[in-house]
């Protein structure tokens, strides 16, 4: 009878994985610094992983990339995968050893976008960081990188460019609201700077081009900012915002940009205020440009609150709102 009562107290100690969550995620009692100490055990790191109920680019995670039986085998390989809430009540131990919950250790972890994937080293630095879904084969390299230790020995998005090309046009897309070359970002005239990193071989700003930009609110929001797009191999030289002379590869490198396109915002003195590092789709896009375009960001600084209250404005007037179209 004790040895049953121990083992039910254990299993309220441990809730249940939320739906479509893999069986193989690692169940834990959220002590940080013991988990990254028992992967590093076994030869493996740990991978935190962020989520919200409701989030389409969580479920198309699940589906698309941990689904996938080669990027499961690789991600058990290599990390003990552990899923948060980032709204969570439950009790953490952060990497300080200090109690918490979810909600506020992804808080102090900015995290601001669903899925969000921290890859921890064996000392409890971050080995790699995804803001935002990525697709499979680009999950595939992000794993044999982090897995692989090699953050100490070349920058991800060089990793990347080398080992995930994109089946895509290999061209940038023009547009006339993109500010002319060379580009001088230190130059002030009272809006905000936009600055969109992207890559000639890259599908996703394929994508932005044919499917994002043209949309009508899209549109009318990109006329709030001085924008500028950034190649991410170009050797061109710029002034980035803070008047520093650099070339694009260079300056893409200073920010860590790991992912094509991102968008990094900045406020009309030129100090950043925001990002967006992962895949988008129109909504999204349009709730990033608004957040930052209207200064709601200085209210709120919890972007996905930000979307939960212009989603919900939106249906009290009845319009219907498509995530993921």
């Amino acid at each position: 009878m004790r040895a049953l009562i121990c083992s039910i107290l254990i299993l309220l100690a441990i809730p249940a994985a939320a739906e479509n969550e893999p069986a193989w995620f690692k169940e834990s009692f959220l002590d940080m610094r013991e988990d990254i100490a028992e992967a590093a055990k076994a030869g493996r790191r740990l991978m935190l992983y962020f989520h919200q109920d409701g989030c389409p680019y969580c479920a198309k995670l699940l589906r698309e990339n941990f689904g996938d039986k080669a990027i499961a085998e690789k991600t058990r390989k290599h990390f003990d995968v552990i899923a948060l809430n980032i709204w969570g009540d439950r009790e953490v131990t952060d990497l300080a050893g200090k109690p918490t919950t979810e909600k506020a250790f992804a808080k102090a972890l900015r995290v601001q976008f669903t899925p969000t994937l921290i890859m921890f080293d064996e000392k409890g630095g971050t080995a790699l960081r995804l803001n935002g879904y990525i697709p499979p084969h680009q999950f595939h390299a992000a794993l044999d990188y982090a897995g692989g230790r090699l953050e100490k020995r070349q920058a991800y998005i060089d990793y990347l460019q080398a080992n995930a090309r994109d089946p895509a046009s290999g061209m940038l897309h023009a547009a006339p609201w993109l500010l002319p070359a060379p580009l001088d970002l230190a130059k002030r005239d009272g809006k905000p700077t936009l600055v969109i990193f992207e890559q000639k071989v890259c599908a996703g700003c394929d994508e932005m081009h044919a499917e994002g930009f043209p949309r009508p609110e899209v549109a009318e929001l990109l006329k709030r900012y001085r924008a500028a797009r950034v190649d991410i191999a170009s050797g061109e030289m710029l002034k980035t915002p803070q008047g520093k002379s650099l070339a694009m590869r260079d300056w893409a490198r200073d920010l860590k940009i790991a992912y094509t396109p991102s968008f990094v915002f900045f406020d009309a003195g030129g100090r950043e205020v925001f990002r967006v590092e992962g895949y988008l789709r129109p909504f999204h896009l349009s709730s990033s440009l608004d957040y930052v375009a209207s200064g709601a960001y200085k209210k709120q600084p919890e972007f996905q609150r930000f979307i939960e209250a212009r989603a919900a404005a939106r249906r009290a007037k009845g319009e219907k709102i498509e995530l993921m179209k």
